[in-house]
């Protein structure tokens, strides 16, 4: 009987053991996956920006060539340059996955799940088209053109008044019968 005692405390022993190295290695991960950080930039260098592995946006630079940009186009780039580096989370993750718990750990592979689902891909970017690409032309006035002055409403004509009363009759001057 002293032997199974003996076995069951050296069981238990090794599973505390166990226990707190997956602990620490899970540790270790959390510590890796928080201090990483995503950067992107767009083609012509105009906008840069720096992303957390939680996907919050730490850093916005847009640099002077932006100015030449309509704030639309800008607004635009932002959010595609954000979606772009937020859809490489899963990837970080999964590569410090497999340098500290491993990649097939159950709960690791319940980590990178949710992480695709919060951070999917980007939409495929279309490429910039022009009228002549499609053998169009363009008649339209471009919307740099200063917008048309407002049309002025015509005002309501004036009130009709009445002509002064001068007899007792209220009807005005005017016939009973009309």
């Amino acid at each position: 009987m002293p032997e199974d005692v003996a076995g069951s405390e050296q069981m238990l022993a090794n599973w505390n053991q166990s226990i707190q190295e997956r602990a620490a290695r899970y540790q270790e991960m959390a510590t890796r996956v928080q201090g990483m950080t995503i950067s992107e930039r767009s083609q012509d260098g105009s906008i840069e920006i720096l992303v957390g592995s939680n996907g919050i946006l730490q850093n916005l630079v847009i640099n002077e060539s932006a100015s030449t940009k309509r704030m639309a186009e800008v607004s635009g780039e932002i959010m595609k340059l954000l979606q772009r580096a937020q859809s490489r989370i899963p990837e970080l993750l999964q590569s410090a996955m497999a340098e500290t718990i491993g990649t097939q750990d159950e709960t690791a592979n319940v980590l990178f799940n949710e992480a695709k689902k919060n951070f999917p891909a980007p939409p495929a970017e279309e490429p910039t088209r022009t009228p002549y690409d499609r053998n169009e032309i363009n008649f339209r006035v471009e919307d740099d053109a200063p917008p048309p002055p407002p049309s002025r409403p015509t005002p309501p004509p004036p009130p009709r008044r009445r002509p002064p009363r001068d007899d007792d009759d209220d009807f005005g001057g005017e016939s009973v019968l009309t």
